[in-house]
Protein backbone atom coordinates (compact mmCIF):
# COMPACT_ATOMS: atom_id res chain seq x y z
CA UNK A 1 0.00 0.00 0.00
CA UNK A 2 1.26 3.19 -0.99
CA UNK A 3 1.79 6.56 1.30
CA UNK A 4 0.87 8.55 -0.93
CA UNK A 5 -1.46 8.53 -3.78
CA UNK A 6 -1.43 11.21 -6.64
CA UNK A 7 -4.31 14.32 -5.53
CA UNK A 8 -4.39 13.25 -2.41
CA UNK A 9 -4.07 15.87 0.76
CA UNK A 10 -1.28 14.62 3.60
CA UNK A 11 -1.72 17.51 6.68
CA UNK A 12 -1.12 21.03 4.57
CA UNK A 13 -0.19 19.52 1.83
CA UNK A 14 -1.74 18.53 -2.04
CA UNK A 15 0.53 15.57 -3.57
CA UNK A 16 0.57 16.20 -7.43
CA UNK A 17 2.93 14.03 -9.70
CA UNK A 18 5.81 11.42 -8.86
CA UNK A 19 8.94 13.05 -10.19
CA UNK A 20 11.49 10.45 -8.81
CA UNK A 21 11.64 7.16 -7.40
CA UNK A 22 14.53 5.48 -5.43
CA UNK A 23 14.33 1.99 -3.58
CA UNK A 24 13.50 3.04 -0.47
CA UNK A 25 11.50 6.51 -1.47
CA UNK A 26 9.34 9.20 -4.29
CA UNK A 27 10.15 12.51 -4.63
CA UNK A 28 6.55 14.15 -5.46
CA UNK A 29 5.74 17.49 -6.79
CA UNK A 30 2.77 18.94 -4.47
CA UNK A 31 1.10 22.22 -3.03
CA UNK A 32 1.06 23.60 0.35
CA UNK A 33 -2.08 24.51 1.10
CA UNK A 34 -2.36 27.34 3.39
CA UNK A 35 0.21 29.38 1.86
CA UNK A 36 -0.28 28.32 -1.83
CA UNK A 37 3.41 27.60 -2.24
CA UNK A 38 4.53 24.58 -4.77
CA UNK A 39 6.75 22.11 -2.62
CA UNK A 40 8.73 19.08 -3.36
CA UNK A 41 7.92 16.22 -0.72
CA UNK A 42 10.07 13.54 -0.49
CA UNK A 43 8.54 10.18 0.84
CA UNK A 44 9.46 7.39 2.81
CA UNK A 45 7.80 4.10 1.28
CA UNK A 46 6.11 2.11 3.69
CA UNK A 47 8.07 -0.83 3.24
CA UNK A 48 11.04 0.80 4.11
CA UNK A 49 9.34 2.36 7.59
CA UNK A 50 11.95 0.73 9.76
CA UNK A 51 14.50 3.24 7.67
CA UNK A 52 12.48 5.89 9.05
CA UNK A 53 14.76 7.15 11.74
CA UNK A 54 17.73 7.47 9.60
CA UNK A 55 14.96 9.01 7.13
CA UNK A 56 14.75 11.84 9.32
CA UNK A 57 18.51 12.20 10.39
CA UNK A 58 19.22 13.02 7.25
CA UNK A 59 16.30 15.66 7.12
CA UNK A 60 17.59 16.78 10.54
CA UNK A 61 20.74 17.58 9.10
CA UNK A 62 19.78 19.30 6.26
CA UNK A 63 17.54 21.38 8.24
CA UNK A 64 20.50 22.73 10.30
CA UNK A 65 21.52 24.41 6.97
CA UNK A 66 21.24 28.02 6.86
CA UNK A 67 22.93 29.64 3.27
CA UNK A 68 21.26 31.41 0.72
CA UNK A 69 22.20 29.45 -2.30
CA UNK A 70 21.20 25.78 -0.19
CA UNK A 71 18.16 25.02 -0.78
CA UNK A 72 15.62 25.44 2.33
CA UNK A 73 13.49 22.37 4.11
CA UNK A 74 9.98 23.53 5.13
CA UNK A 75 8.79 20.31 7.40
CA UNK A 76 9.46 16.36 8.18
CA UNK A 77 6.58 14.41 9.66
CA UNK A 78 6.33 11.30 10.75
CA UNK A 79 1.87 12.03 11.55
CA UNK A 80 -0.82 9.22 10.77
CA UNK A 81 2.35 6.53 9.64
CA UNK A 82 3.79 9.12 6.77
CA UNK A 83 7.16 9.41 7.02
CA UNK A 84 7.69 12.34 4.73
CA UNK A 85 9.72 15.89 4.39
CA UNK A 86 8.89 18.81 2.52
CA UNK A 87 11.25 21.16 0.61
CA UNK A 88 11.68 24.07 -1.34
CA UNK A 89 11.25 23.91 -5.42
CA UNK A 90 14.04 25.14 -6.45
CA UNK A 91 13.53 27.76 -9.72
CA UNK A 92 14.94 27.79 -13.12
CA UNK A 93 16.18 24.82 -15.11
CA UNK A 94 18.94 22.22 -13.87
CA UNK A 95 22.23 22.16 -15.58
CA UNK A 96 21.11 18.94 -16.84
CA UNK A 97 18.47 20.80 -18.48
CA UNK A 98 20.87 23.34 -20.17
CA UNK A 99 23.29 20.50 -21.35
CA UNK A 100 19.94 18.92 -23.04
CA UNK A 101 18.77 22.29 -24.64
CA UNK A 102 22.19 22.93 -25.95
CA UNK A 103 21.99 26.51 -23.67
CA UNK A 104 25.39 28.48 -23.73
CA UNK A 105 26.80 30.94 -21.45
CA UNK A 106 29.83 33.51 -21.60
CA UNK A 107 32.59 32.39 -19.49
CA UNK A 108 32.22 35.38 -17.16
CA UNK A 109 28.41 33.80 -16.25
CA UNK A 110 30.18 30.49 -15.83
CA UNK A 111 33.33 31.57 -13.36
CA UNK A 112 30.27 33.52 -11.31
CA UNK A 113 28.26 30.11 -11.40
CA UNK A 114 31.39 28.29 -10.51
CA UNK A 115 31.94 31.15 -7.83
CA UNK A 116 28.64 30.87 -5.76
CA UNK A 117 28.60 26.81 -5.84
CA UNK A 118 32.21 26.77 -4.29
CA UNK A 119 30.98 29.45 -1.90
CA UNK A 120 28.22 27.34 -0.89
CA UNK A 121 30.67 24.34 -0.60
CA UNK A 122 32.97 26.36 1.42
CA UNK A 123 29.92 26.83 3.84
CA UNK A 124 29.64 23.08 3.93
CA UNK A 125 33.29 22.40 5.13
CA UNK A 126 33.37 24.66 7.71
CA UNK A 127 30.35 23.35 9.37
CA UNK A 128 31.83 19.98 8.38
CA UNK A 129 28.77 18.81 6.24
CA UNK A 130 28.76 15.16 4.66
CA UNK A 131 26.72 15.63 1.34
CA UNK A 132 25.26 13.25 -1.44
CA UNK A 133 27.56 13.91 -4.51
CA UNK A 134 26.86 16.77 -6.39
CA UNK A 135 25.58 16.51 -10.17
CA UNK A 136 23.90 18.12 -12.85
CA UNK A 137 20.29 17.80 -11.43
CA UNK A 138 21.07 19.40 -8.17
CA UNK A 139 22.14 22.89 -9.53
CA UNK A 140 20.06 24.98 -11.03
CA UNK A 141 20.09 28.36 -12.88
CA UNK A 142 16.90 30.86 -13.62
CA UNK A 143 16.29 33.26 -16.31
CA UNK A 144 17.95 36.20 -14.35
CA UNK A 145 21.48 33.90 -13.99
CA UNK A 146 20.75 33.51 -9.93
CA UNK A 147 22.11 29.82 -9.19
CA UNK A 148 20.64 27.81 -6.18
CA UNK A 149 21.84 24.62 -4.64
CA UNK A 150 19.93 21.40 -4.28
CA UNK A 151 20.19 20.97 -0.48
CA UNK A 152 22.35 17.76 -0.02
CA UNK A 153 23.49 17.22 3.39
CA UNK A 154 22.93 13.87 4.85
CA UNK A 155 23.56 12.64 8.67
CA UNK A 156 26.92 11.30 9.00
CA UNK A 157 30.88 12.35 9.17
CA UNK A 158 32.81 14.26 6.45
CA UNK A 159 34.70 12.19 4.25
CA UNK A 160 38.06 13.62 3.95
CA UNK A 161 37.84 12.60 -0.31
CA UNK A 162 34.30 14.45 -0.08
CA UNK A 163 35.37 18.10 -1.75
CA UNK A 164 37.85 16.74 -4.11
CA UNK A 165 35.03 14.16 -5.34
CA UNK A 166 32.49 16.69 -6.41
CA UNK A 167 35.30 19.15 -7.73
CA UNK A 168 36.20 16.84 -10.13
CA UNK A 169 32.85 15.96 -11.15
CA UNK A 170 31.55 19.40 -11.75
CA UNK A 171 34.78 20.36 -13.64
CA UNK A 172 33.53 17.46 -16.01
CA UNK A 173 29.75 18.37 -16.75
CA UNK A 174 29.88 22.16 -16.12
CA UNK A 175 32.07 22.38 -19.58
CA UNK A 176 29.46 21.56 -21.96
CA UNK A 177 27.99 25.25 -20.45
CA UNK A 178 30.82 27.47 -21.85
CA UNK A 179 30.31 29.55 -25.14
CA UNK A 180 33.14 29.43 -27.06
CA UNK A 181 32.63 32.66 -29.05
CA UNK A 182 33.54 35.23 -26.03
CA UNK A 183 36.72 36.32 -24.44
CA UNK A 184 37.65 34.42 -21.42
CA UNK A 185 36.81 31.00 -22.72
CA UNK A 186 40.90 29.85 -22.46
CA UNK A 187 40.82 30.64 -19.03
CA UNK A 188 37.93 29.56 -18.05
CA UNK A 189 38.63 25.87 -19.85
CA UNK A 190 41.82 26.45 -18.26
CA UNK A 191 40.46 26.30 -14.71
CA UNK A 192 37.57 23.48 -15.11
CA UNK A 193 41.06 21.01 -16.51
CA UNK A 194 42.51 21.86 -13.28
CA UNK A 195 39.55 20.85 -11.72
CA UNK A 196 39.57 17.56 -13.28
CA UNK A 197 42.89 17.04 -11.54
CA UNK A 198 44.41 17.70 -15.04
CA UNK A 199 47.59 19.94 -15.99
CA UNK A 200 48.53 20.65 -12.59
CA UNK A 201 50.34 18.83 -9.66
CA UNK A 202 47.91 19.06 -6.89
CA UNK A 203 43.84 19.08 -6.21
CA UNK A 204 42.20 22.41 -6.57
CA UNK A 205 40.26 23.28 -3.38
CA UNK A 206 36.83 25.26 -3.14
CA UNK A 207 38.65 28.32 -1.95
CA UNK A 208 41.11 28.63 -4.33
CA UNK A 209 38.22 27.91 -7.37
CA UNK A 210 36.89 30.46 -5.56
CA UNK A 211 39.41 32.79 -5.51
CA UNK A 212 40.15 32.17 -9.66
CA UNK A 213 37.05 32.68 -10.59
CA UNK A 214 36.65 35.92 -8.85
CA UNK A 215 40.08 37.38 -10.56
CA UNK A 216 38.35 35.78 -14.39
CA UNK A 217 35.57 38.13 -13.43
CA UNK A 218 37.20 40.79 -12.44
CA UNK A 219 39.53 40.71 -15.23
CA UNK A 220 36.69 40.22 -18.15
CA UNK A 221 34.85 42.84 -16.10
CA UNK A 222 37.17 45.66 -16.21
CA UNK A 223 40.30 44.05 -17.20
CA UNK A 224 42.09 47.52 -17.56
CA UNK A 225 40.67 49.19 -13.85
CA UNK A 226 41.43 47.02 -11.07
CA UNK A 227 41.23 49.31 -8.69
CA UNK A 228 43.83 49.41 -5.21
CA UNK A 229 44.20 51.80 -2.64
CA UNK A 230 47.13 53.29 -2.79
CA UNK A 231 49.65 53.21 0.03
CA UNK A 232 49.39 56.79 0.87
CA UNK A 233 45.67 57.14 1.06
CA UNK A 234 45.35 53.66 3.19
CA UNK A 235 43.10 54.91 6.20
CA UNK A 236 45.99 53.44 8.82
CA UNK A 237 45.37 21.00 -1.90
CA UNK A 238 49.32 19.15 -4.02
CA UNK A 239 47.76 15.86 -4.52
CA UNK A 240 47.06 14.20 -1.54
CA UNK A 241 48.06 10.75 -0.68
CA UNK A 242 45.11 8.86 -1.29
CA UNK A 243 44.01 5.31 -0.22
CA UNK A 244 41.84 5.35 -3.99
CA UNK A 245 43.64 5.36 -6.83
CA UNK A 246 40.68 5.58 -9.53
CA UNK A 247 37.86 7.67 -9.40
CA UNK A 248 35.11 7.63 -11.81
CA UNK A 249 33.38 9.98 -13.35
CA UNK A 250 29.89 10.70 -14.95
CA UNK A 251 30.63 13.36 -17.54
CA UNK A 252 27.64 15.36 -19.08
CA UNK A 253 28.11 16.02 -22.97
CA UNK A 254 25.91 17.62 -25.53
CA UNK A 255 24.06 14.58 -26.80
CA UNK A 256 23.69 12.43 -24.23
CA UNK A 257 25.74 11.31 -21.54
CA UNK A 258 29.49 9.45 -21.75
CA UNK A 259 31.48 7.97 -18.97
CA UNK A 260 35.37 8.08 -18.77
CA UNK A 261 37.60 7.03 -15.62
CA UNK A 262 40.36 9.34 -14.40
CA UNK A 263 43.48 7.65 -13.16
CA UNK A 264 45.86 9.01 -10.74
CA UNK A 265 48.95 7.65 -8.93
CA UNK A 266 50.30 8.36 -5.79
CA UNK A 267 50.87 11.83 -5.78
CA UNK A 268 53.01 14.55 -4.08
CA UNK A 269 51.79 16.23 -0.99
CA UNK A 270 49.44 19.04 -2.22
CA UNK A 271 50.08 22.94 -1.77
CA UNK A 272 47.58 23.47 1.39
CA UNK A 273 45.34 26.52 2.14
CA UNK A 274 47.56 28.72 3.76
CA UNK A 275 45.49 30.24 6.69
CA UNK A 276 46.32 33.98 6.38
CA UNK A 277 45.64 35.56 9.73
CA UNK A 278 45.07 39.30 10.57
CA UNK A 279 46.38 41.71 13.68
CA UNK A 280 44.56 44.57 13.98
CA UNK A 281 46.57 47.89 14.49
CA UNK A 282 44.51 50.54 15.97
CA UNK A 283 44.47 53.83 15.83
CA UNK A 284 47.06 56.14 17.54
CA UNK A 285 50.24 58.22 17.52
CA UNK A 286 53.67 56.01 17.26
CA UNK A 287 57.00 56.80 17.58
CA UNK A 288 59.44 56.07 14.63
CA UNK A 289 62.70 55.56 15.62
CA UNK A 290 64.18 58.23 14.56
CA UNK A 291 62.16 60.42 17.50
CA UNK A 292 58.96 61.07 15.08
CA UNK A 293 55.67 60.54 16.27
CA UNK A 294 53.17 59.67 13.17
CA UNK A 295 49.60 59.55 13.32
CA UNK A 296 48.14 55.92 12.04
CA UNK A 297 44.77 55.17 10.97
CA UNK A 298 43.60 51.39 12.18
CA UNK A 299 44.76 48.90 9.65
CA UNK A 300 44.95 44.89 9.45
CA UNK A 301 48.47 43.18 8.86
CA UNK A 302 49.17 39.89 7.82
CA UNK A 303 50.71 37.73 11.09
CA UNK A 304 53.29 36.36 9.32
CA UNK A 305 54.99 36.72 5.86
CA UNK A 306 53.74 35.29 2.97
CA UNK A 307 54.38 32.03 2.45
CA UNK A 308 55.50 29.88 -0.39
CA UNK A 309 52.07 27.85 -0.78
CA UNK A 310 50.25 31.39 -0.82
CA UNK A 311 52.76 32.77 -3.39
CA UNK A 312 52.52 29.34 -5.67
CA UNK A 313 48.79 30.15 -5.69
CA UNK A 314 49.63 33.71 -7.37
CA UNK A 315 51.31 32.11 -9.76
CA UNK A 316 48.69 29.87 -10.23
CA UNK A 317 46.46 32.75 -11.40
CA UNK A 318 49.13 34.39 -13.36
CA UNK A 319 49.43 31.42 -15.33
CA UNK A 320 45.97 30.93 -15.63
CA UNK A 321 45.59 34.95 -17.00
CA UNK A 322 48.69 34.20 -19.21
CA UNK A 323 46.23 32.34 -21.54
CA UNK A 324 44.83 35.45 -22.62
CA UNK A 325 47.94 37.73 -22.28
CA UNK A 326 46.51 39.46 -18.93
CA UNK A 327 48.93 38.20 -16.71
CA UNK A 328 50.46 41.55 -16.40
CA UNK A 329 47.40 43.56 -15.02
CA UNK A 330 48.81 43.13 -11.32
CA UNK A 331 52.53 44.74 -12.04
CA UNK A 332 53.22 48.60 -10.87
CA UNK A 333 52.89 51.12 -13.61
CA UNK A 334 56.42 51.52 -13.61
CA UNK A 335 57.47 48.09 -13.37
CA UNK A 336 60.66 47.77 -15.76
CA UNK A 337 59.62 46.15 -19.30
CA UNK A 338 62.70 43.41 -19.29
CA UNK A 339 60.89 42.02 -16.35
CA UNK A 340 58.07 39.51 -17.64
CA UNK A 341 57.13 36.80 -14.88
CA UNK A 342 57.11 37.14 -10.70
CA UNK A 343 58.90 34.07 -10.79
CA UNK A 344 60.88 34.34 -7.20
CA UNK A 345 65.01 32.96 -7.82
CA UNK A 346 65.29 29.36 -8.21
CA UNK A 347 61.56 28.88 -7.69
CA UNK A 348 61.68 25.70 -9.23
CA UNK A 349 63.89 24.19 -6.99
CA UNK A 350 62.32 26.20 -3.97
CA UNK A 351 58.93 25.14 -4.69
CA UNK A 352 59.96 21.13 -4.92
CA UNK A 353 62.02 21.63 -1.63
CA UNK A 354 58.64 23.05 0.19
CA UNK A 355 56.13 20.73 -1.57
CA UNK A 356 58.25 17.58 -0.36
CA UNK A 357 60.20 19.19 3.13
CA UNK A 358 63.45 18.61 2.24
CA UNK A 359 66.77 20.98 2.27
CA UNK A 360 66.81 24.22 0.24
CA UNK A 361 70.74 26.24 0.55
CA UNK A 362 70.90 23.53 3.27
CA UNK A 363 67.74 24.72 5.17
CA UNK A 364 64.77 22.08 5.44
CA UNK A 365 61.69 24.45 4.50
CA UNK A 366 57.72 23.47 3.81
CA UNK A 367 55.22 25.60 2.45
CA UNK A 368 54.63 27.49 5.28
CA UNK A 369 57.81 29.33 5.26
CA UNK A 370 58.00 32.30 3.98
CA UNK A 371 58.56 32.97 0.06
CA UNK A 372 62.13 34.43 -0.38
CA UNK A 373 63.88 35.37 -3.87
CA UNK A 374 61.35 37.94 -4.51
CA UNK A 375 61.85 42.13 -5.64
CA UNK A 376 59.59 44.88 -4.66
CA UNK A 377 57.57 44.25 -8.10
CA UNK A 378 56.77 40.75 -6.85
CA UNK A 379 55.71 42.07 -3.92
CA UNK A 380 53.88 45.01 -4.82
CA UNK A 381 51.92 42.61 -7.82
CA UNK A 382 50.96 39.88 -5.29
CA UNK A 383 49.74 42.77 -2.85
CA UNK A 384 47.43 43.77 -5.48
CA UNK A 385 46.39 40.48 -6.56
CA UNK A 386 44.93 39.94 -2.30
CA UNK A 387 43.36 43.46 -3.07
CA UNK A 388 45.45 44.37 -0.05
CA UNK A 389 49.23 46.51 -0.51
CA UNK A 390 52.76 46.65 1.08
CA UNK A 391 53.05 48.03 4.48
CA UNK A 392 54.43 51.56 4.52
CA UNK A 393 57.23 52.00 7.12
CA UNK A 394 55.32 53.87 9.22
CA UNK A 395 52.58 51.11 9.56
CA UNK A 396 55.27 48.31 10.16
CA UNK A 397 56.37 50.22 13.10
CA UNK A 398 53.53 50.72 14.31
CA UNK A 399 52.60 47.07 14.10
CA UNK A 400 55.82 45.99 15.71
CA UNK A 401 54.91 48.49 18.91
CA UNK A 402 51.44 48.40 19.22
CA UNK A 403 50.96 46.79 22.83
CA UNK A 404 54.62 45.61 22.88
CA UNK A 405 56.76 47.35 24.90
CA UNK A 406 60.37 45.35 25.09
CA UNK A 407 59.95 44.90 21.27
CA UNK A 408 63.92 45.73 20.61
CA UNK A 409 64.74 42.51 22.69
CA UNK A 410 62.15 40.26 20.49
CA UNK A 411 64.74 36.95 19.58
CA UNK A 412 65.65 37.07 16.30
CA UNK A 413 64.09 33.93 14.45
CA UNK A 414 65.57 31.02 11.80
CA UNK A 415 63.53 30.78 8.44
CA UNK A 416 61.64 28.87 8.60
CA UNK A 417 60.60 30.36 12.48
CA UNK A 418 58.72 27.54 14.02
CA UNK A 419 55.01 28.08 14.62
CA UNK A 420 56.21 28.14 19.15
CA UNK A 421 58.93 30.78 18.30
CA UNK A 422 59.58 33.45 20.58
CA UNK A 423 59.74 36.02 17.44
CA UNK A 424 56.62 37.25 18.22
CA UNK A 425 54.94 40.47 19.29
CA UNK A 426 52.32 40.93 21.99
CA UNK A 427 49.59 40.84 19.80
CA UNK A 428 50.80 37.92 17.69
CA UNK A 429 52.51 39.14 15.05
CA UNK A 430 55.29 36.66 13.81
CA UNK A 431 58.96 36.86 12.72
CA UNK A 432 59.31 40.59 12.39
CA UNK A 433 63.02 40.37 14.33
CA UNK A 434 64.27 37.62 12.45
CA UNK A 435 63.04 34.75 9.69
CA UNK A 436 63.28 36.99 6.38
CA UNK A 437 63.76 40.68 5.85
CA UNK A 438 60.83 42.49 4.58
CA UNK A 439 59.98 44.95 1.70
CA UNK A 440 57.60 48.07 2.51
CA UNK A 441 55.05 49.92 0.25
CA UNK A 442 57.22 53.64 -0.34
CA UNK A 443 60.35 55.37 -0.35
CA UNK A 444 61.64 57.13 2.97
CA UNK A 445 64.54 59.52 3.17
CA UNK A 446 67.54 57.77 5.55
CA UNK A 447 68.21 59.21 8.75
CA UNK A 448 71.80 59.30 7.79
CA UNK A 449 71.19 61.80 4.77
CA UNK A 450 68.17 63.67 5.26
CA UNK A 451 68.46 66.12 2.66
CA UNK A 452 69.22 63.09 -0.12
CA UNK A 453 67.10 61.35 -2.00
CA UNK A 454 64.12 58.77 -0.41
CA UNK A 455 64.81 55.10 -0.55
CA UNK A 456 62.69 52.23 -1.18
CA UNK A 457 62.79 50.62 2.62
CA UNK A 458 63.36 46.83 3.59
CA UNK A 459 62.31 46.05 7.75
CA UNK A 460 63.47 43.77 9.82
CA UNK A 461 66.08 41.65 10.76
CA UNK A 462 66.27 37.73 9.24
CA UNK A 463 68.18 34.73 9.46
CA UNK A 464 71.13 35.76 7.08
CA UNK A 465 71.48 39.86 8.68
CA UNK A 466 70.03 39.50 12.00
CA UNK A 467 71.60 43.00 12.89
CA UNK A 468 69.38 44.78 15.61
CA UNK A 469 66.54 42.41 15.27
CA UNK A 470 62.89 44.13 14.74
CA UNK A 471 64.75 47.68 14.85
CA UNK A 472 66.92 46.67 11.55
CA UNK A 473 66.28 48.56 8.62
CA UNK A 474 67.85 48.76 5.33
CA UNK A 475 67.34 51.57 2.45
CA UNK A 476 67.65 51.05 -1.18
CA UNK A 477 67.41 52.27 -4.57
CA UNK A 478 67.18 48.75 -6.72
CA UNK A 479 63.23 47.59 -6.41
CA UNK A 480 64.41 44.75 -8.61
CA UNK A 481 66.73 43.70 -5.43
CA UNK A 482 66.35 39.77 -4.36
CA UNK A 483 68.14 38.02 -1.57
CA UNK A 484 67.50 34.42 0.00
CA UNK A 485 66.53 36.29 3.01
CA UNK A 486 64.45 38.98 1.79
CA UNK A 487 60.37 38.66 1.71
CA UNK A 488 57.27 40.62 2.83
CA UNK A 489 53.93 40.97 4.41
CA UNK A 490 50.46 42.71 3.27
CA UNK A 491 48.27 44.62 4.93
CA UNK A 492 44.90 46.02 4.65
CA UNK A 493 42.40 48.97 5.55
CA UNK A 494 39.93 47.97 8.26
Amino acid sequence: MEIFSENKQIGDYIVLHCLKETQETRTWSAKQVSVGRAVLIDELKQAYAGSSQSFLADVRAKAAVEHPLVGSIYEASTDRGHCFCAYELLPGDTVAQLVQSQTKFKAQRVCHLLRRIAEANIYHESRKNSTSPLGPDDIHIDSQGIIRLKNLVIHGERAQDQSIRDILRLGSFFQALIDPNHPGTTRCLTLLTWMRGEDTEYYLTWAQIRDYCEQIEQQLTEPSEIQVLPTTAIPIQPKSSLLWVWLTLAVLLIGGAIAFAITRKNAATRIQEAKLAWIEIPTGTYSTLNGFDVNIVDFSISSQEVSIGEYAKFLKTLDLLSKESNDHVFNHPEQPKEKTNHKPTHWDDLLEAAIKSKPWNNININLNSPVVGVDWWDAYAYAKWKKCVLPTQEQWLAALVSKTKEYSTIPVSAWPPAGATPDRTTNGIIAMAGSVAEWTAEPRVTPTNPLGKPQWVIMGGSYLKPGKGSLSMEWTDDRSARRPDLGFRICQSN
